[in-house]
């Protein structure tokens, strides 16, 4: 009977409901590109953009907007709105003091999409002595956003679904970067082939990484040491995999094909990339690359074959380059702006000859004897042109840019409209005055490919038409845990500007044929111990090593102790001894610690943005220093000089011309000088008869 009391009790406890407790929430905080901005006028307005993750279950969404405002701004007149993708959501007055102050506002989840544009618009006004606040636009005015402003999500994470797609999205998911949760991994002995399977892989997530300090490790298959809620790339040959991947692979589907396959273990997730062949195997490494791909392959496992098409598709623009996809309208009276991003191939800066284009109306209830439009690049003002009752409805401003402004691989243009109202003494929070920026507004940009042997020219002289320019790495044989680590800087920073997998990179264990050594952009990295190439280039670098090859010794820009030499790490950049129209890169020191550190200064844009010459040095405290030995900076010389001609071209007209008139004056002169003399001579004789 007891027993029967028992199993009763059981079956109805196992009837009854239980609690099962929910994932813990994550949490990412994303920072604004945006720099520290200040914002000038009565009402102003600012754009900031973030994006949500696919496999995010949100479920709070804060803003913290960190921001100054005049401090005689009058706190009871003056009011700040928020907008989320054009949606107003939430508006509030600055607190009563001054400095910068953060205000946190909770974002409504429903109108949070996958990019989204946050909007924030202002009215500045000052305190009158009367109490009143003033309507006038005067200098004190602003706005300053601060750069601490940031998105922060709290989510939970969606598993991942069995595909390629969905294993791509989750590994090169901005939060999965940043918690060091995507790894790339290869054969711990790689072959030349394996090692450029796995940096052209690197390279096509390095493209796609929007953070500043965030990359992803290349590591030895034996050192991933997987945890819940990786995701793991692992490029190999099949004879070189783990034995766990190894069981997931039919060999039999590797006859003459590469394999792309997904495998999901203990909340441990693997995309195994692998081939028979090193040349299939980098074929596989290129549709991994190839971020279209890998988002259409919605299956859990993909056949690479010779004939797959694996490239990146291209956009052929001829210098045309479109401001906006569609109308961009602004609203209210004062001071307004819009700005649009314009981005070069990586590997090419503007030249003259380039000009802007804007088409744009505009309501008709203005004081146009004070609205105007006016066009910037950057900070630099290009032109400017009042509006006019007239052209309202279809308006043009056609400018060119001035001769000589040097604006790099990626520039802003802003639209500035001053949309001054009739009756300056009423409030201006109205949807009028308006203007409105036509998708056909462009800028046509003359550009040509950089020409400077210097790290400001970094990696941009490796690339060309947007990918690799037939790279060639000389690194060690047997590569150790530090090895894997200056691989991966030196390809972060070179995928980050590389936008085609298209390009070629090839590995070599020894050094090169002098064929390839002169139709290559090579880089070298290593010591003198494990890479015999480090003293063959040693009479051509700038840091050189001593006799003894254990350190490096002084030379005209840094005197160097000899124990100090032992253990500092130099990247230096110079002209290839085996072709004098092609760059070098020589990331070496005296162990592969050193050869690490130097790579640590060559690794994201901020780092290299640090550094204008062509030497750099890294000691052990991380201390890192600039130097500049070449005194011709031109990778091509002889073009050099032909940019240089056209660039004075017209100066050498004027001077062309300038010189023939003071030649014609001078034959002139003479002429009537002996003109002169022979009348002179002429009366004499005359004289004396």
């Amino acid at each position: 009977m007891a027993t029967l009391i028992a199993i009763f009790i059981a079956a109805i406890t196992l009837l009854q409901p239980t609690s099962v407790q929910a994932a813990d929430n994550q949490t990412y905080t994303q920072q604004f590109q945006n720099s520290i901005t200040t914002l000038s006028g009565k009402s102003v307005e600012a754009n900031m953009y973030f994006t949500k993750m696919d496999y995010w279950d949100l479920k709070k969404v804060t803003f913290n907007f960190n921001y100054q405002i005049s401090q005689l701004a009058n706190r009871q007149a003056s009011d700040i709105t928020v907008s989320l993708n054009g949606v107003k959501f939430y508006s509030f007055r600055p607190k009563d003091k001054t400095g910068f102050q953060t205000e946190k506002i909770t974002v409504p989840l429903d109108l949070v999409s996958g990019s989204n544009r946050l909007t924030i618009n202002g009215q500045i006004l000052d305190q009158m002595p009367d109490k009143n606040y003033q309507l006038q636009q005067t200098p004190a005015n602003w706005l300053t956003i601060g750069n601490g402003s940031n998105i922060n999500f709290e989510y939970q994470l969606k598993e991942a679904e069995n595909t390629l797609s969905s294993f791509y999205a989750h590994f090169s998911g901005q939060d999965t970067i940043a918690y060091q949760r995507s790894k790339i991994a290869t054969a711990d002995n790689p072959t030349a082939k394996e090692l450029t399977a796995s940096m052209i892989a690197l390279s096509g997530e390095s493209r796609i990484i929007t953070t500043e300090n965030d990359q992803i490790p290349v590591v030895k298959a034996s050192e991933l040491n997987a945890a819940k809620n990786d995701y793991m790339l692992v490029v190999a040959k099949y004879n070189h995999l783990p034995d766990e991947l190894k069981k997931q692979i039919d060999p039999n589907q590797l006859k003459n094909r590469a394999l792309i396959k997904t495998y999901y273990t203990d909340g441990k997730h693997y995309l195994i990339v692998t081939a028979k062949s090193g040349t299939l195997l980098e074929k596989a490494a290129r549709f991994v690359a190839n971020e279209e791909l890998m988002k259409e392959t919605d299956k859990d496992s993909e056949d690479v074959e010779e004939t797959t098409d694996t490239y990146t598709s291209s956009l052929h623009d001829n210098g045309t380059h479109y401001l906006t996809t569609s109308a961009d309208r602004i609203e209210g009276a004062g001071h307004k702006e819009t700005s649009y991003l314009v981005q070069l191939p990586n590997d090419r800066s503007n030249a003259d000859g380039s000009q802007i284009t804007l088409h744009f109306n505009y309501s008709k209830n203005l004081n146009f004897n004070r609205s105007l439009v006016t066009l910037y690049v950057n900070n630099t003002v290009i032109g400017s042109k009042k509006l006019s009752a007239v052209h309202a409805n279809n308006d043009t401003l056609t400018v060119k840019l001035p001769r000589g402004l040097s604006l790099g691989s990626s520039f802003t243009v802003r639209a500035a409209f001053d949309l001054e109202m009739k009756d300056q003494d009423t409030s201006d929070n109205s949807n009028t005055p308006w203007a409105q920026v036509s998708p056909d507004s462009k800028m046509l940009v003359k550009s040509q490919r950089s020409n400077d042997l210097l790290f400001t020219n970094y990696p941009t002289l490796f690339i060309n038409n947007e990918t690799y320019d037939d790279i060639a790495v000389v690194a060690p044989k047997n590569l150790n845990t530090d090895d894997f680590k200056t691989l991966t800087n030196i390809f972060n920073l070179i995928g980050n500007f590389a936008k085609s997998n298209t390009g070629k990179i090839q590995f070599y264990e020894s050094m090169p044929s002098q064929s390839i050594l002169k139709n290559s952009n090579v880089i070298v990295l290593g010591t003198p111990q494990n890479n015999p190439m480090i003293k063959k280039l040693n009479p051509n670098l700038y840091f050189k090593y001593s006799k003894s090859f254990n350190r490096i010794v002084s030379n005209e820009k840094l005197s160097i102790e000899k124990d100090y030499g032992k253990n500092i790490g130099t990247a230096q950049l110079m002209r290839s001894p085996y072709n004098d129209k092609r760059g070098m890169l020589v990331v070496t020191g005296s162990n592969a610690k050193d050869v690490y550190l130097a790579s640590t200064q060559i690794n994201f844009q901020k780092n290299i943005q640090q550094f204008t010459g062509d030497a750099i040095v890294v000691d052990m405290n991380n201390a890192h220093y600039g130097y500049r030995f070449k005194k011709n900076k031109a990778i091509d010389k002889s073009l050099e000089n032909k940019r240089t001609f056209s660039k004075n071209s017209q100066l050498i007209l004027y001077l062309g011309l300038a010189l023939i008139v003071i030649i014609l004056i001078g034959v002139g002169v003479i002429l009537t000088a002996r003109k002169q003399g022979h009348l002179n001579g002429g009366s004499k004789h005359g004289g004396k008869q």
